[in-house]
């Protein structure tokens, strides 16, 4: 078995997606990365048909390509027309590249309907064009188009379009699925019939309109094609292409067929992201080898089995493309999960009040797979022993501490000023009114809740909004927020409740920790849970916050919007005041696409993944830390007294977790690194051992692929 050649034809074919549009600099930039990855055939595009297509030609002739080989698109001369007094052909020629992909029609239905000309014309048109090219030196690779729908309806026919196009020399002949519409077994028969009467070497070119582009190329190379066309994610027109990062991990890991150089497949999650984020389209979570749930774990029994060996749940190791393994905790999950992702310094009670708590919760609507920061601080809650202290933060529970207006401290009677610092009861410290038993118990509560440790709670907040013709929308948002022993009350405006929340939330917080003007929320979704309930359905807030290193996410549910955001918000405030926002984030390498030399060689750091960026886990400056000590919520004074005031304190953030890796629910691959997480006894074997011989690699690869016309099998 001898290498196979991958041919992409992202920029052509792949850019016949719906929803993609591409500039020349796109363009010459996904080339260049193409080809720095290792592919050996970058298909351009088609120089007769577009502007662009000729002004990418013309940048790439100044500034060539240093591997791969360009290839310019065209057709067969059009019937009755010389190949010299072609336009397409011409325009072809003066792209001035190597090599030069030449269509024609396989399926005499096609020839006769489409193009309205006889079966006889068309084996000329397919010979003439073929030799002129050949006559300009350039190296000819034939794609016969609709050839499998034309072997099926009349067989000798798409032969004889092959001889032609074999006869005049052709360097390939690719054999095309066009209408994605056929099946492997049909494909591996065809591909026989064809190796039989030609010499040239043969390609395939799948669609994937009936879901088996990537089967159908296997098949063909496991027949006798020694190409295989197709385009980075397979983008492409109607379903798409074979997606040649699928094929290519598949040739090399499930067939032992070389087809990229030594070390490539590594960088092949991070291709995949980068062609994703220059299309401008999402990246595809469950595609497979890539996708960022293509070696993700859910179920506990998963899991649990993972950790004794992880072939038993991954048909090959993460790592070896460029991935990650990642384990998530929700309502289907074990202790095994929590285990993985936590540490393994929770004791059995407190791993079961957690794991109990996660299943209550995601029974009400929450969900962690987007909220690493929530989970790491319930992991907290369970490691200090105090599991309900939280709920005085605003997680439900009997002692809820965010109070929606009407209840809590303003039900003694006074209502929150205008304005902070207005007279009467609840500027600055408690009411003076005795409180009810339900407001008592919630500052106890809450009380409790900042004993533990909690840097902050908010014991209650009012947001109003109004709207005058003429004037525009307004809202101010007051709270009540207890740091330390001192409560402090507050207002702000923004352009809307949650903005106005989250700005009086900080104007409140800024005193006692100023590191906070770090913090920023960079997203925020709504998911509506209960869609037959209308505008009374709860929904699900989850935002995202950075720190301009990290990035961590919490959740709130409510059936008031206003009261799940300032959960979700409190939340990612207090992670990153816990010291817990680095530790809860998931890792940048397999997420991001990162940005690259297009000149350089693929992004893959000593271990084979993907380089990651700065150590997110470290503050760069350790004098803007955020604040340290055994108790997060420094004690606050009395405005003007002389009691200590908060300060930046030396010395990174503390870990919140007492000497166990960060929490959070994204965890890097074990077998990246060569281990498993550094807080759990590794019991797994090795990954050759655990994998097989996939871990080991194919035998017999020695070099990459060498891009150039292929020698004709004697």
């Amino acid at each position: 078995m001898g290498d196979v050649i991958l041919y992409d034809t992202t920029l052509r074919d792949g850019t016949q997606r719906a929803g993609i549009h591409l500039t020349l600099a796109d363009k010459v930039r996904l080339a260049r990365r193409l080809d720095a990855f290792g592919i050996p055939y970058v298909e351009g595009g088609w120089p007769g048909s577009n502007p662009k297509d000729a002004a990418f030609f013309r940048a790439l002739q100044d500034q060539p390509l240093e591997r791969a080989r360009l290839v310019a698109f065209t057709s067969t001369r059009r019937p009755g027309r010389r190949v010299q007094d072609d336009p397409a052909l011409t325009a072809a020629l003066d792209a001035a590249t190597p090599a030069v992909c030449v269509v024609g029609k396989a399926w005499d239905r096609h020839v006769t309907v489409a193009l309205g000309t006889t079966l006889a014309e068309n084996l000329a048109m397919v010979r003439e064009t073929v030799a002129f090219l050949k006559e300009h030196g350039r190296e000819v690779i034939f794609d016969a188009e609709h050839f499998f729908d034309g072997f099926a309806a009349n067989p000798d026919y798409a032969l004889a379009v092959l001889a032609a196009a074999d006869a005049a020399g052709a360097d390939w002949l690719v054999l095309c699925d066009t209408n994605g519409g056929s099946l492997p077994e049909a494909i591996a028969r065809a591909v026989r019939a064809a190796a039989a009467g030609v010499r040239a070497p043969l390609g395939i070119h799948c669609h994937d309109d009936a879901g088996l582009a990537v089967a159908n190329s296997l098949a063909a190379v496991a027949a006798g094609c020694r190409m295989v066309q197709g385009t980075v994610n397979g983008y492409g027109e109607r379903c798409g292409n074979a997606n040649l990062l699928t094929v290519a991990a598949n040739l090399e890991l499930k067939m032992g067929r070389r087809c990229l150089p030594p070390g490539a497949l590594a960088g092949l999650t991070a291709l995949s992201r980068f062609v994703s984020e220059v299309a401008n389209l999402p990246h595809r979570e469950e595609a497979p080898y890539v996708g960022a749930n293509a070696f993700t774990h859910k179920a506990g029994i998963h899991v649990s089995a993972l950790l004794k060996e992880p072939a038993l749940y991954e048909h090959v190791e993460p790592a070896r493309v460029g991935n990650g393994r990642r384990v998530l905790v929700s309502e289907l999950s074990g202790r095994a999960n929590l285990r993985y992702v936590l540490g393994s310094d929770l004791d059995e009670p407190a791993l079961a009040r957690l794991l109990e708590r996660i299943k209550e919760l995601e029974n009400q609507g929450y969900q962690f797979e987007g909220a690493e920061g929530t989970l790491a601080l319930l992991a907290w809650e369970a490691r200090q022993g105090v599991p309900e202290a939280r709920q005085a933060a605003g997680r439900p529970g009997a002692a809820e501490g965010i109070v929606p207006p009407g209840s809590g401290p303003d039900a003694d009677g006074g209502a929150p000023p205008d304005r902070p610092g207005a007279p009467g009861k609840g500027s600055g410290a408690d009411p003076a009114a005795p409180p009810g038993r339900d407001t008592r118990d919630r500052r106890q509560a809450a009380t409790a809740g900042v004993a533990a440790g909690i840097p902050f709670v908010v014991e209650a907040y009012r947001v109003t909004a109004a709207h005058e013709s003429g004037v525009g929308s307004r809202a101010e948002a007051t709270v009540k927020v207890r740091v330390g022993g001192r409560v402090i009350h507050t207002a702000a405006e923004g352009n809307g409740p949650v903005n106005a929340l989250d700005a009086a939330l900080r104007k409140a917080l800024r005193e006692a920790y100023p590191n906070l003007g770090r913090v920023r929320l960079v997203d925020y979704k709504v998911r509506v849970l209960e869609g037959d309930a209308g505008t009374g359905a709860r929904v699900r807030v989850l935002v995202e916050c950075t720190d301009g290193q990290a990035r961590w996410g919490t959740v709130g549910v409510s059936t008031n919007i206003v009261e799940a955001s300032c959960q979700a918000l409190a939340d990612g405030l207090c992670c990153y005041l816990l010291g817990l926002h680095a530790a809860a984030a998931p890792p940048a390498a397999p997420d991001a696409a990162p940005a690259l030399d297009p000149h350089a060689a693929s992004p893959v750091g000593p271990d084979g993944a993907p380089s990651a960026g700065p150590d997110a886990t470290q503050s760069a400056n350790l004098d803007d830390a955020p604040p340290t000590g055994p108790d997060p919520a420094p004690a606050v004074g009395p405005e003007g007294s002389d009691a200590p005031q908060p300060a930046d304190r030396g010395g990174a953030p503390p870990n919140a977790l007492e000497g166990a890796p960060p929490a959070g629910l994204h965890v890097a691959s074990p077998a990246a690194s060569g281990a498993g997480p550094s807080h759990l006894p590794d019991p797994r074997p090795t990954a050759a051992e655990s994998y097989g011989s996939d871990a080991a690699g194919s035998p017999g690869r020695a070099s990459g692929p060498t891009p150039g016309a292929a020698e004709r099998p004697a």
